[in-house]
C-alpha cells in the first residue's frame, strides 16, 4: 500500500511541478508552452527517460530525497522580464511546498494510524519538502539557479553552463560524503516538516515501508 501511494503521489507531484513551470511561463509571455502541450496534467508530456524516470526513481529508492525531473522547455527570451524568468523557475519548488502544506494539514486533522495509506502519505509529504529544498539549490540543473540566472553576468552564466556537466555528481558527493551538509539539509527538512504538521515518525515508517527491499 505504501509503495503504491508514494509512487502514484510522486508522479502527480512531478506533473504538478512541471505544470507550474509551464503555467507561469504562459502567463509570463511564452505562449509556445501551450502549443507544446505542457498546459496539461498528463505526466507523459513531461517525461524524459533519464531525468524524469531513472534519476527520480533512484533517489526515491535510496530512501528519501524527492527529485522532480520532468522536462519543460521554456523559451525564456519570450518572457516579459527577468522577474518572470525568476517566477517561472520558482513555480516548481513552490508547488512542492504547497502540496506538502496540503498534506501536512490533512495529516494533522485526519484520524491517522500506522497502517493503511497514512505512512505513505506522510512520507510523500516529506518528499515534497526535500524536493522543494533540493530544487532551490543555486547550481545547475536546479531551479534555484534558474531563479537567479537572469541577474548573473554572462561570464558567470557561462561558468555555470560548463559546471552543469558535473554539477549533479558534485552535489551528490557533497551531500553523502560531507556530513555537515547532509545534517544541515535534513535538519532544515525536519524543521519545515514539523512546522507544517507532517508527523515525522510516521513519515520515517513510510520511508522504511517504501524501501522494504533494503
Amino acid at each position: 500500500m505504501t509503495f503504491i501511494v508514494v509512487l502514484v503521489g510522486w508522479v502527480f507531484s512531478l506533473t504538478l511541478h512541471e505544470f507550474s513551470h509551464a503555467f507561469v511561463a504562459y502567463r509570463g509571455g511564452d505562449y509556445t508552452v501551450k502549443d507544446k502541450g505542457y498546459l496539461t496534467f498528463n505526466p507523459l508530456k513531461y517525461t524524459h527517460p533519464v531525468y524524469s524516470i531513472l534519476l527520480p526513481l533512484v533517489f526515491l529508492l535510496l530512501g528519501g530525497i524527492g527529485l522532480p525531473g520532468g522536462a519543460v522547455y521554456i523559451e525564456t527570451w519570450r518572457l516579459y522580464s527577468r522577474k518572470w524568468q525568476t517566477a517561472v523557475s520558482l513555480a516548481g519548488p513552490i508547488s512542492n511546498l504547497f502540496l506538502a502544506v496540503v498534506l501536512g494539514v490533512f495529516l494533522r486533522f485526519a484520524p491517522v494510524t500506522e497502517s493503511g495509506i497514512w505512512p505513505g502519505l506522510a512520507f510523500l509529504a516529506l518528499l515534497q519538502v526535500t524536493a522543494a529544498l533540493f530544487n532551490l539549490l543555486p547550481v545547475p540543473p536546479f531551479d534555484g539557479l534558474g531563479a537567479i540566472r537572469p541577474y548573473l553576468s554572462r561570464e558567470w552564466n557561462e561558468r555555470m553552463a560548463d559546471f552543469s556537466q558535473i554539477s549533479m555528481w558534485v552535489v551528490l558527493a557533497l551531500f553523502w560524503y560531507v556530513p555537515v551538509i547532509g545534517n544541515l539539509f535534513w535538519g532544515l527538512v525536519g524543521l519545515i516538516a514539523r512546522l507544517i504538521g507532517i508527523p515525522i515518525n510516521l513519515a520515517i515508517l513510510g520511508q522504511s515501508q517504501f524501501t522494504f527491499w533494503r
